[in-house]
């Protein structure tokens, strides 16, 4: 049996409280999301420093390595041990990085928030990508559209923060917030992770991915990276978004609030359902 990675459960404060003053000049208590730095560093090598909340350190770092292919995947780690009195993460792989200093030598900027660099290997992988048959129906999306809005947060507590979540077909597997939408993704790819290593590993066919942010193309490389071929999004997508999307016949969904959304690619995915009948009008009415 593959051996699971020793992970520590360093988990943070989500918010913090601060004195503010209103338009009124009265004083009072608000709660802001706790950003905090942390520094990662893989076989006592200094990687990166990432911006997060803190709420799954250990399941972030883990999909940043992955996400980033830095690593294959989670049974190449040994362990990661997060402390947040020095805000570092120490991750031990089994075998170490191969070429370590030229994978991550090439930094793209990008627009991403809560992270900001992706490793320009990365986009050289779009080909070698073969997404599962997944279909989601209208009523799925509207399902998940409306277990978001329900869903309690620190975004509805203290705002200033993005939220992703997993779900096959309407039920929700997981929901993660971040500072930045790329935390939570990466943090929810850590988490599918670990259960490749499970003893019934998570069926990737099914699954559709929820982003309350932009569907850029490192948004949807890393959805497709983790297996999950519809995602969908309330704000709108970019072009080299979409293009990746295209390409990869990816359902990408964006602007999705109550009962209207657009489907931007992989349209064969997505099963539209027939509007519902209008009641009947007596004779005489």
């Amino acid at each position: 049996m593959t051996a699971i990675p020793y992970l520590t459960e360093a988990r943070a404060p989500l918010t913090h409280s601060i004195e503010v003053v209103n338009q009124h000049g009265e004083r009072q208590l608000l709660d802001i999301p706790a950003e905090r730095p942390l520094t990662v560093y893989v076989d006592k090598r200094e990687l990166v420093t990432l911006m997060t909340l803190g709420e799954r350190p250990e399941w972030l770092v883990l999909g940043y390595l992955i996400n980033q292919r830095l690593v294959p995947d989670a049974a190449a780690i040994a362990s990661i041990t997060v402390d947040w009195e020095v805000g570092a993460a120490a991750v031990k792989t089994r075998a170490g990085i191969v070429d370590v200093e030229a994978k991550t030598a090439k930094r793209v900027v990008t627009t991403g928030c809560g992270q900001g660099s992706l490793f320009g290997e990365v986009m050289a992988h779009i080909e070698g990508i073969d997404l599962p048959p997944t279909v989601v129906t209208q009523a799925q999306v509207y399902a998940i559209v409306n277990t978001i809005r329900l869903q309690d947060s620190t975004y509805k507590s203290a705002g200033s923060v993005h939220g992703c979540a997993l779900f096959r077909g309407s039920e929700r597997l997981l929901f993660v917030e971040d500072v930045g939408r790329h935390n939570a993704i990466d943090t929810i790819a850590g988490w599918m992770a670990l259960q490749a290593l499970a003893s019934e590993p998570l069926d990737v066919n099914g699954l559709v991915f929820y982003t309350t942010g932009r569907l850029t193309s490192e948004m949807v490389m890393k959805a497709a990276q983790m297996g999950v071929a519809v995602v969908i999004s309330r704000s709108g997508m970019t072009q080299m978004g979409h293009a990746v999307a295209t390409d990869l016949g990816l359902c990408a969904i964006g602007r999705a609030l109550n009962t209207r959304f657009l489907c931007f690619s992989g349209a064969h995915r997505l099963q539209l359902e027939p509007a519902p009948l209008a009641e009947p009008v007596e004779a005489g009415v």
